[in-house]
């Protein structure tokens, strides 16, 4: 992948995404002798801890995470804070967050609230993260069994996307991050044209990876448009995910993305039962996902997993659940549906996808 710069430009400050083979050594280097404090976790730095030294310098504070998303809490929020307080750290020092989307959503949240925002460098180490989470400026914590209840806009200052962090993504991970590019492809006509073409039954590696940039290109062009997610365009978004995040919540047990590509079969499900989405893109959508996810997982009661969805923070009312909904190639719309509704269709797919 050749290396390109894109600006983003919002109203509280410019962000530049540097994206490329080589990307992590052509600029992560420049900052040396800056006041820095590292964010990761346990994963990244066991295969990238000599790396990170050899690069920042070994005198460079670390604060190491466990891995998974049961550290996006208040517990490590506070503890992440604590030791930016001990490393002594000004308005002009830099976090660098420098693992997936947990990390970048956990460490962008602290860089926001230490000393009310400090500079933030997002170094994105995993498909999702590189497609999607480390850019637009969306930091959180989940609460109360709420997924990113608590949180912030807050844009890094740079984004530093590097493929060769990929090769040692274990196959799960790099699955996770194909459900945000399928959620991509449902809103953009350009990679929905590249992914169904595909002639092979897998996606490999190098071939996602060749489409970091044009999801970051999407997401760029929505979020200077939409910077807050106030009502415009950033909201498509959220394709697969009102329906995801409520399943994530309450099976558990599957990454992010696995569960946004759940969630966009349902809402796939619950837009042709509106009338919203029918004829042959239709299908052709449903065998995008399908080629990705290749079986949907059954899931015990669907209807009370998706009934976590009535605390969706996308909600502006507490009798209907907010979905967006496929129509055509590059196009969507939201609907915003009476909680039984939602539930009954959410029903009806279950049984049909896995008839007793």
């Amino acid at each position: 992948m050749h290396m390109e710069e894109l600006w983003l430009n919002n109203t509280a400050r410019k962000s530049v995404i540097r994206c490329g083979d080589g990307a992590f050594a052509a600029y992560m280097p420049l900052h040396r002798g800056e006041s820095l404090f590292v964010v990761t976790d346990r994963n990244v730095m066991y295969y990238y801890q000599d790396l990170l030294q050899k690069t920042l310098g070994p005198d460079v504070p670390v604060y190491v995470l466990p891995a998974g998303e049961s550290t996006k809490c208040m517990r490590y929020l506070k503890k992440i804070l604590d030791a930016m307080c001990e490393a002594g750290l000004k308005r002009n020092s830099r976090v660098i967050a420098f693992g997936g989307g947990v990390v970048g959503d956990i460490a962008g949240l602290a860089a926001s609230l230490y000393m009310r925002g400090i500079n933030l460098t997002q170094v994105p180490t995993t498909l999702l993260a590189q497609v999607d989470s480390s850019v637009g400026g969306k930091t959180a914590i989940d609460y109360n069994d709420v997924k990113n209840l608590i949180g912030a806009f807050y844009q890094p200052d740079e984004v530093i996307v590097d493929p060769m962090f990929l090769q040692t993504l274990p196959k799960r991970e790099v699955k996770c991050g194909l459900g945000e590019i399928v959620k991509y492809a449902a809103i953009d006509a350009g990679i929905f044209d590249a992914l169904a073409n595909w002639p092979e039954k897998i996606f490999p590696l190098d071939f996602l990876s060749a489409l970091t940039m044009d999801c970051i290109r999407h997401k760029a062009r929505v979020v200077e448009s939409d910077e807050r997610d106030s009502g415009g365009d950033r909201k498509s978004l959220n394709m697969g995910h009102t329906t995801g995040h409520a399943f994530e919540l309450y099976f558990k047990g599957m990454s992010h993305g696995e569960f946004v590509m759940i969630g966009m079969y349902f809402e796939l499900y619950i837009a042709r039962a509106l009338s919203v989405c029918t004829g042959p893109y239709a299908d052709e959508l449903e065998r995008l996902i399908m080629k990705a996810e290749r079986r949907i997982p059954f899931l015990d009661d669907a209807r009370a997993g998706a009934a976590k969805a009535k605390t969706d923070k996308k909600n502006d009312s507490s009798g209907t659940i907010s979905v967006i909904l496929p129509v055509s190639k590059g196009e969507w719309t939201e609907r915003k549906i009476p909680v039984e509704e939602y539930l009954d269709m959410i029903d009806k797919c279950a049984q049909e996808t896995w008839p007793l």
